[in-house]
């Protein structure tokens, strides 16, 4: 049984659109200034974020510290508690001008991430999972003729579930956080090495 050209085609057509919505690809870094630098990383939210959310900076904060750490041919790194640490025992930090922030904290590259909005549900409707995290990704360079100014800024924006009407019957809310803080992180800290990334990212 023989197939006409015309569906030989639609039917490769078909294949490698499957293949390139399901294969990967490998991507640059967008920053590539933390090779042969030490650095931090310094996690800023909303007080209402954190108030809803209290773990959250400290899992952003260790988990960025650590991906960047094993990827991006860093020089060294200033441990996540040590940070953390430094925030809790000067909670006035924030309004610290962010070289002089990255010079108590004895680094070259400080990598700044603001987390703007974090919620696992919309506004008016707690019943029905819609998670949202969004934030930027920045980094000051001490050694840089402007050190005040970020050297890089990338604005970051991930959602979970990836389907509509979820509830909490059916996904605990703990698994739609932690999921949500994962897409988040993982966005973030791509930004510094070179990584694998599906052709169609879902999130």
């Amino acid at each position: 049984m023989t197939m006409g050209g015309c569906a030989v085609g639609q039917l490769i057509g078909g294949m490698a659109a499957s293949a390139e919505r399901e294969g990967s690809k490998t991507v640059k870094p967008k920053y590539t200034g933390l090779v042969g630098k030490n650095f931090g990383v310094i996690v800023s939210a909303d007080r209402s974020v954190q108030a809803d959310f209290p773990s959250l900076v400290t899992i952003v904060t260790a988990e960025m510290t650590r991906r960047i750490a094993e990827n991006a041919d860093a020089a060294g790194m200033l441990p996540a508690d040590e940070v953390l640490r430094f925030q809790s025992v000067k909670p006035g930090w924030v309004a610290r001008p962010l070289d002089d922030l990255a010079k108590d904290l004895e680094v070259e590259r400080l990598v700044y991430v603001d987390i703007q909005n974090f919620a696992l549900t919309e506004p008016g409707n707690p019943y029905l999972y819609a998670g949202v995290a969004s934030g930027t990704v920045n980094v000051i360079e001490v050694d840089s003729p402007t050190p005040s100014v970020f050297a890089f800024t990338e604005a970051v924006r991930v959602a979970f579930p990836d389907q509509t009407g979820v509830s909490e019957q059916q996904m605990p809310r703990d698994v739609v956080f932690r999921e949500l803080a994962r897409r988040f992180i993982e966005r973030s800290a791509w930004t510094f090495y070179e990584h694998e990334e599906p052709n169609i990212i879902k999130y």
